[in-house]
C-alpha cells in the first residue's frame, strides 16, 4: 500500500484532472493538481513532490519542458508522462529528457497505478541508496522501518517491562536471537547476564549437563563439579533458541524449572533456587508439535505467556535497502574499504528476490560481494546465480498465476540446492504437495 507520497497531476484538462486525481486519492496517495506548466513551477518551489505525472501537449508551455525543469532541478522527485497523441518520436523523446513512465491515452486505472508504483518505487531505491543522513530506527541491532518491524520493536518494549516468559517465532535467520537480546538490555535486568543456549546444537546426552550443572563423578569425565547455563544467568535471562529441539523428558526438566524456579545438577539430589527469565525460540510450529504429541503442551503454554513473531525478510519491503545500508557500512568500516554502490537493476534484483535465509543471507551477501567485488559499482553479475535470475524479472512482465508460482519454485529449489524438504518448509507446503507441483509445472529436480 502507499504511504502517502505526494502527487503533483498537471493537464490542461479539468476533467482529466478530476478522474485521476480521484483515482490516486482512492488508492492512498496524496494528491495535487495544476493546469499548467506554469502554475506547477510554483507550486513544486512550495511544496515537495514525490512524483510529477504530467500530460505531454499543453498551452503554452509543454509538458516535456516540465520533465526537463523537474530532472534539472528537483533530483529526488520522479516525472511521468500521459499523453493523447503517443509517437513512437514522442516516448523516445521523453525518455530521454528524463520521464520515467510514458502512458497513452486512453489507459486503465490499473495501467495508471502500476506505473505510479513503478514510478515510486525507483525512487525509493534511490533514496535508498544515496540518502545516508535518515536515521532509520535501530533498536539493539535490529533495523527497519516497516510496519511489519515497527510491531515487534512495540512488542520488545512491552515484554521488556515485565517478567514473564517469552515465545519468539519466525523462520531462520530473521534474528530472534536479537530480539531476545533487545528484550533483556530494555529490562531491569540488562546488568546481568543474557545467556543464549542452542538447544538444537547441543547433544541430547549433553543438553541436561549443559543446562544445570554436574558434580564431580556424576558421570564418566566429570572430573570435577560445573555449573550450567543456568546457573551462569542466574539474575538475568537464559535464551533458548531452538526449544523445539529438546526431548520429552528433557521438556519435563525445563517445566520443572518454571514451575519452581529450582535447579538440580546432574548427580545430585539437593536442587538450588535461580532467579533467571526464560526467552525462547523456534522456527517450527510449536502448536503443531503439540497436536502431533511432539512437544508437552504444558511446557508450550508456560512458554508462550507472551509471543513475539518475526517476520520473513521478504515481507519488509523497503527494510531490504535500509539492511542493505547498514551491512554495507559495517564491513566497509570492518574492512578498511570505501562503502560500494549498488546499481539500481542490482537494488531491483534484491528487492524481488524472495530471500529463504532472511536476514543472515542479506549480511552473508554484503560481506561477500565489499571482499570479492572489483569495482565500487556492484551491478548484477556480481550477485549469486539465483539472485541473477531475480534480476532478469521486469515489474512489465505480465504472467499468469501459474507461471509465477512455477518460477518461484525454481527460484526456492536452486537456493536450496535441490533440497526438497527444505523448499517445502520455505514454500509453506508439505513434501507431497510440491511433488504434485513439480509434477505440474514439469519442474526436472531429480
Amino acid at each position: 500500500m502507499p504511504g502517502k507520497e505526494q502527487i503533483l497531476l498537471v493537464d490542461d484538462s479539468e476533467d482529466t484532472l478530476e478522474i485521476l486525481s480521484r483515482n490516486l486519492s482512492a488508492n492512498g496517495y496524496r494528491v495535487y493538481t495544476a493546469q499548467s506548466v506554469t502554475e506547477a513551477v510554483k507550486l513544486l518551489e512550495s511544496k515537495p513532490m514525490d512524483l510529477v505525472i504530467t500530460d505531454l501537449k499543453m498551452p503554452k508551455v509543454s509538458g516535456l519542458d516540465l520533465v526537463r525543469h523537474v530532472r534539472e532541478n528537483l533530483p529526488d522527485t520522479e516525472v511521468m508522462m500521459i499523453t493523447g497523441y503517443a509517437t513512437v518520436e514522442g516516448a523516445v523523446e521523453a525518455m530521454k529528457t528524463g520521464a520515467e513512465e510514458y502512458l497513452t491515452k486512453p489507459f486503465t486505472d490499473e495501467e495508471l497505478l502500476s506505473a505510479v508504483r513503478r514510478s515510486l518505487d525507483k525512487l525509493n531505491l534511490r533514496r535508498a541508496q544515496k540518502d545516508t543522513t535518515v536515521p532509520v530506527k535501530k533498536v539493539q541491532g535490529l533495523v527497519g522501518e516497516s510496519t511489519a518491524m515497527q510491531k515487534v520493536f512495540e512488542d520488545i518494549g512491552k515484554a521488556a517491562e515485565i517478567p514473564a516468559t517469552v515465545l519468539i517465532t519466525g523462520e531462520s535467520g530473521t534474528g530472534k536471537e536479537m530480539v531476545a537480546r533487545a528484550i533483556h538490555y530494555q529490562s531491569a535486568r540488562a546488568t546481568a547476564p543474557f545467556v543464549p543456549v542452542n538447544c538444537g546444537g547441543i547433544p541430547e546426552t549433553l543438553l541436561e549437563s549443559e543446562l544445570f550443572g554436574h558434580v564431580k563423578g556424576s558421570f564418566t569425565g566429570a572430573v570435577e563439579s560445573r555449573a550450567g547455563f543456568f546457573q551462569t544467568a542466574d539474575g538475568g535471562t537464559i535464551f533458548l533458541d531452538e526449544i523445539s529441539e529438546t526431548s520429552l523428558a528433557m521438556q519435563v526438566k525445563l517445566l520443572r524449572v518454571l514451575q519452581d524456579k529450582k535447579v538440580c545438577m546432574v548427580g545430585s539430589n539437593r536442587p538450588r533456587k535461580v532467579d533467571v527469565r526464560i526467552l525462547a525460540a523456534t522456527n517450527k510450529d510449536l502448536a503443531g508439535l503439540v497436536k502431533q504429541q511432539a512437544f508437552r503442551e504444558d511446557l508450550y503454554f508456560r512458554l508462550n505467556v507472551l509471543s513475539i513473531e518475526v517476520p520473513p525478510l521478504r515481507e519488509r519491503g523497503d527494510d531490504i535497502l535500509h539492511l542493505l545500508r547498514h551491512f554495507s557500512d559495517k564491513f566497509s568500516r570492518e574492512y578498511g574499504r570505501e562503502p560500494p554502490r549498488f546499481s539500481e537493476p542490482t537494488l531491483r534484483a534484491l528487492r524481488g528476490y524472495p530471500w529463504p535465509g532472511n536476514v543472515r543471507e542479506l549480511e552473508n551477501l554484503v560481506q561477500r560481494v565489499i571482499v570479492m567485488a572489483d569495482g565500487q559499482e556492484i551491478s548484477p553479475p556480481d550477485l549469486p546465480t539465483p539472485m541473477r535470475f531475480s534480476a532478469q524479472r521486469t515489474s512489465a512482465e505480465l504472467k499468469s498465476l501459474a507461471e509465477v508460482e512455477a518460477e518461484h519454485i525454481r527460484l526456492v529449489l536452486a537456493r536450496v540446492e535441490g533440497n526438497k524438504t527444505r523448499a517445502a518448509e520455505i514454500l509453506g507446503i508439505d513434501r507431497k504437495t510440491l511433488r504434485d507441483k513439480l509434477k505440474r509445472f514439469s519442474i526436472d529436480n531429480r
